[in-house]
């Protein structure tokens, strides 16, 4: 298979999708033609050479497949940070903003807030919550709560999925969880938040 992109895939007769040998682009094709075969000569971009022999033609076609629109993801973490951001109080009864990307000395947590009693929380949130998350919120509070402006500090761990382990570790660590619903923070459905 020979891309727009300049890259040049070979595939089993298995049809397989992943390919068995492939250039990619940046590269020319040269080809190059005798009385029983075609060679085509692939370069690459650190003149790697690909040497593909074509003894044999079963079928030749191109399709133009348009405008390329790009990867465009929904739902990723940067989303739903933005929605909770917008909107605290679907994680917690009266909780609010105090800012996004709040510096530590090991990185920003993605939300400080102040809940309805004026307490310091921070948030993280991840697409699907495993034990990684709650420990690297673990690490963030550590480090909020040695600033007397902000101690104490009681964490969220958000995600649209938390793994029962996760859970686990994070009752014993004394952070709360809570269950995102991406579409109803959208505004597809009533945002109904589980705490748990």
């Amino acid at each position: 298979m020979l891309k727009s992109d300049g890259s040049v895939l070979i595939h089993s007769d298995g049809g397989s999708y992943k390919p068995l040998n492939w250039m990619s682009p940046p590269c020319s094709v040269k080809e190059i033609a005798t009385e029983d075969h075609v060679e085509w000569v692939v370069t690459g971009k650190n003149d790697d050479t690909l040497r593909i022999v074509i003894e044999e033609i079963q079928h030749d076609s191109t399709h133009d497949l348009g405008v390329d629109p790009g990867l465009q993801k929904d739902g990723v973490e940067k989303h739903l940070q933005e929605l909770l951001a917008d909107h605290p109080a679907t994680l917690s009864p009266g909780l609010t903003l105090v800012r996004r990307e709040y510096p530590t000395a090991i990185g920003p947590v993605d939300l400080m807030c102040r809940d309805a009693e004026g307490g310091s929380v921070a948030v993280e949130i991840k697409r699907r919550g495993d034990i990684d998350g709650v420990e690297q919120l673990t690490r963030y509070l550590e480090l909020l709560n040695r600033d007397p402006l902000l101690s104490p500090v009681r964490g969220i761990f958000a995600a649209q999925e938390i793994k029962p382990q996760a859970r686990v570790l994070a009752g014993d660590r004394g952070i709360a969880c809570a269950v995102v619903d991406y579409d109803a923070l959208r505004g597809l459905d009533d945002p109904t938040e589980r705490l748990f």
